[in-house]
């Protein structure tokens, strides 16, 4: 992996900066998946997983019979955002015939990104028992991170249903942690070194033998590439992809999309 000398790390994490029109998207997904929540109709919604009022997820079932499950976990660096913004991202593997599970979580700084992990685990796990079959987990950005640490060790994931997760996909995901302590953000996290190591997936050993892709556009920050590029480095089990003319925004809108590279990866 090329080197590279990056003084400002505000910047290196900065992806609106670099998106022309920004600011368009949040309202935009907000407004998709709220249309797509009305629109289908086979769904169970704000189902708790645990005790906290973010401890909630959606779960949209396909008009056929059940291949499995599909979780996936949001991203917003762990501060921003809920299920509510990406009910049109489960189109894609719904129109394959996969249930879907997208789950919220409690957001920094009210609690650690260890206790975000914790509760994640805990979705899977009671959404696990709810669909039968084969597992695959997908987020975006922090969600990427989120899945990744499914895998990784100290995982909460009961091995029954760590058996299950056949495929991970981490898209846009962010693998080490400790950059972040150099940034604004860590104000939020409050990341000690060790902190960090121990939410790092690139810096773990893998606990499932699963197929992972980390998936990131070509068009991201240069960090970005980076972060995906490591975790394949690290883990044997792991690959790297980049897709032409995608930056972090969009990356993850090709899950809608069920012929779409994204959507075939995540179900091969």
């Amino acid at each position: 992996m090329q080197e590279t000398t990056i003084t400002d790390w505000d910047d290196a994490y900065a992806n609106a900066a670099y998106i022309q029109g920004a600011e368009n998207y949040p309202p935009r997904w907000a407004k998709e998946a709220d249309g797509f929540r009305n629109s289908w109709s086979e769904k169970e919604l704000d189902l708790p997983y645990g005790d906290g009022d973010r401890q909630k997820f959606d779960v949209f079932h396909p008009t056929s019979e059940s291949e499995g499950l599909i979780v996936f976990v949001h991203g917003g660096y762990w501060m921003k955002f809920d299920k509510s913004s990406w009910s049109q991202l489960a189109s894609g593997c719904l129109a394959r015939g996969w249930t879907v599970c997208l789950p919220s979580y409690e957001l920094a700084p009210s609690v650690p990104i260890a206790e975000i992990t914790r509760q994640v685990g805990a979705a899977v796990q009671v959404a696990s028992e709810r669909i039968s079959g084969p597992i695959r987990l997908t987020g975006h950005s922090a969600g990427g991170h989120l899945v990744a640490r499914m895998l990784s060790a100290g995982t909460s994931l009961a091995a029954s249903v760590l058996e299950r997760v056949e495929r991970v996909v981490s898209i846009s995901g962010l693998h080490d942690l400790r950059p972040l302590r150099k940034t604004k953000m860590n104000e939020a996290f409050q990341l000690s070194e060790a902190d960090a190591i121990n939410e790092s997936p690139a810096l773990m050993p893998v606990a499932c033998e699963c197929d992972v892709t980390t998936w990131v556009g070509a068009e991201e920050r240069p960090e970005f590439i980076r972060q995906s590029a490591l975790l394949a480095e690290a883990w044997e089990n792991a690959d790297f992809e980049e897709a032409p003319h995608k930056h972090h925004f969009n990356v993850v809108e090709d899950l809608k999309d069920s012929k779409s590279r994204l959507v075939t990866s995540l179900l091969r």
